[in-house]
C-alpha cells in the first residue's frame, strides 16, 4: 500500500523521524569509525523511502547493536526499535521512491480482453 494525502504525509514524517533519531543516536554517543557512515546511509535511504521495510529493519537492528556496544539508554533503543518496526510494517507511503518504483499497477492475464475493462 502506498497511501497518499494525510496518511502519506504521516508516513513520510515517521520515516524522517526514524532517520533523524538514528543520526542523533550515533552523533551523541562514542562510536566506531564505520558507524556514522552506515547510520548516514541508512538514514538517507529511510528519508527518501528506498526499500523502506528492509532499511527500517536494518536500522532497528543497527540501533540495538549500537546500544549493546556502547551501553546507551535502553529506553531510547526500545523506542527507536518500535518506530523502526512501525515503519517496516506500515511501508513508505505515496511520497517515497518505493511508491515510484513499486506503485500500483494493473495486471492483465493473457486471456483478458482490453474491451472488458471499460
Amino acid at each position: 500500500m502506498f497511501p497518499a494525502g494525510a496518511p502519506g504525509i504521516g508516513l513520510a514524517l515517521l520515516r524522517a523521524s526514524v532517520a533523524a533519531t538514528l543520526l542523533i543516536a550515533v552523533s551523541t554517543r562514542p562510536t566506531a569509525e564505520i558507524e556514522p557512515g552506515l547510520a548516514f546511509c541508512l538514514a538517507l535511504l529511510l528519508f527518501a523511502g528506498i526499500l523502506t521495510p528492509v532499511v527500517a529493519t536494518l536500522s532497528g537492528l543497527f540501533q540495538i547493536v549500537h546500544f549493546v556496544l556502547h551501553k546507551g539508554g535502553a529506553l531510547e533503543a526500545e523506542l527507536y526499535l518500535a518506530e523502526a518496526i512501525a515503519v517496516a510494517l506500515l511501508g513508505p507511503g505515496a511520497y517515497s521512491v518505493d511508491a515510484i518504483w513499486f506503485g500500483r499497477r494493473l495486471l492483465r492475464g493473457s486471456n483478458s480482453d482490453p474491451d472488458d475493462l471499460r
